[in-house]
């Protein structure tokens, strides 16, 4: 359960330095910005585990966690380019 919230805790930072390094303007405010980058932990974690970095019960650092919000956050940045 610690693990959870650290994600979370993790992923809250993540999201706001994903919105400083993608270029360009950023769809949504700071609450679409912060769940990008909770979930881009969580994809992170995933990623991770997937390629034999992390083992079960760990979650991504920080590091993996801004990479996996840059992606979501490019991924944003397309469906919003894409349906406006």
């Amino acid at each position: 359960m610690l693990h959870l919230i650290w994600t979370c805790i993790i992923g809250l930072i993540a999201g706001a330095v994903a919105k400083l390094v993608m270029p360009g303007k950023d769809p949504g405010g700071w609450i679409i910005t912060m769940v990008l980058g909770i979930a881009g932990s969580f994809l992170g974690t995933w990623i991770g585990r997937a390629v034999g970095h992390y083992q079960e019960g760990q979650g991504a650092g920080f590091l993996m966690s801004v990479v996996g919000a840059v992606i979501l956050l490019g991924i944003y940045h397309l469906y919003k380019r894409f349906t406006a």
